[in-house]
């Protein structure tokens, strides 16, 4: 058995490191809000149980709907998916065999998927510590690749880049030829949320991937939609089964896009614990990454290899997100997520124990 790929499931960590599971643990390994679900989702569950005895829309107008309410781009633009992970298949076929550049670093799914439709994979490793990408720097290689991904904000750093770096990196994109996959799927978790949305009509080469499951806590009905030229949507679609989507995730993802006030909480409290728990770490002496969004790296300065904290947590429950799989960092970070503050106060005790013993 290898590290787990992904956050979530806690209990292929134990497994894999050969420890005990406790019979109570904190996840801090997964990026979804830890308010739940919005409220309404609960109270409307009951009613919508007629839903499942029939065939979803298989278009789902009524979400496509309120998507091109939200978005301002035409239906056409936009495909739903069965949460990014599909999404994010659907793109790697699309570019089947073909040359696709990667910023590490980053989901690791994007790798994987293009593996499995053999694509030839480059990785463009930013500098650790500071992660920041320099258009400059990366345009030289955009001129041999046909597509490159960037997640903003990026998991598993957080960094946010800004407007203006972004449209100098379409312009660049634009000038080679080359399509450029931005995974949008934390941007609404930032207190000042930064899109490039809006340009998916404008220029071509572009594709915005987005997720409905981390900020409505809905991960377990997989929902998410891409944003992208009307000849992409048009082929994408060609790719997915015909109800790829399932009743209750369409009803639900409808509700989600009307907690405006939910979001609107949720925001504001995982900025200020952000900053609260980052701030008593860096305090510490841990090194944090510059997040904006609901996670954050973490590392020992004291420890190249951060297993022996990674174990002292799981010990302790607490289950931080492995860095083994993500190219550049190779385990040398930890990542966790924004909790409630009593879980986050749990999580500060812990690890200031780490320092003092």
């Amino acid at each position: 058995m290898s590290w787990p790929l992904h956050g979530s499931n806690p209990q292929y960590i134990y497994q894999f490191l050969q420890l005990p599971k406790p019979e109570k643990i904190i996840d801090f390994s997964v990026n979804i809000n830890p308010f739940g679900p919005p409220p309404v989702i609960r109270k409307k569950w009951p009613e919508w149980h007629a839903a499942i005895a029939d065939y979803p829309d298989p278009y789902g107008k009524d979400l496509v709907g309120m998507v091109v309410e939200k978005e301002q781009l035409p239906s056409s633009s936009i495909l739903l998916g069965n949460g990014g992970a599909e999404l994010i298949a659907l793109v790697a076929r699309f570019f089947a065999g073909k040359r696709v550049l990667l910023i590490q670093p980053t989901f690791s799914e994007y790798e994987r998927m293009c593996h499995a439709y053999g694509c030839e994979m480059t990785n463009f490793t930013l500098t650790e510590g500071d992660w920041r990408l320099s258009v400059a720097e990366v345009e030289p290689l955009l001129k041999t690749h046909d597509v490159m991904f960037l997640c903003n904000p990026n998991n598993p750093t957080g960094i946010l880049y800004s407007e203006a770096e972004l449209i100098n990196l379409i312009k660049a994109c634009e000038k080679h030829q080359c399509y450029l996959v931005v995974d949008e799927a934390f941007y609404d978790f930032v207190e000042k949320p930064v899109t490039i949305a809006p340009r998916c009509e404008t220029h071509p080469h572009l594709m915005v991937i987005r997720s409905l499951t981390k900020m409505y806590a809905i991960a377990g009905l997989r929902l998410g939609y891409m944003l992208a030229d009307t000849r992409v949507i048009e082929q994408l679609k060609g790719y997915q089964a015909h109800w790829n989507m399932n009743a209750l995730a369409l009803l639900a993802g409808q509700e989600c896009l009307k907690a405006h006030e939910y979001v609107t909480y949720t925001k504001n409290d995982i900025t200020t614990e952000r900053n609260r728990v980052t701030g008593e770490l860096s305090k510490m002496g841990y090194i944090i990454s510059d997040s904006e969004v609901n996670f954050y790296l973490l590392r020992d300065p004291e420890r190249n290899d951060q297993l022996p904290l990674f174990r002292f947590l799981l010990k302790k429950g607490i289950v931080p997100r492995h860095t083994a799989n993500y190219e550049g960092l190779e385990g040398r970070w930890m990542r966790f997520a924004v909790r409630k503050q009593k879980e986050n106060d749990f999580l500060l005790e812990a690890l200031r124990e780490w320092k003092e013993n």
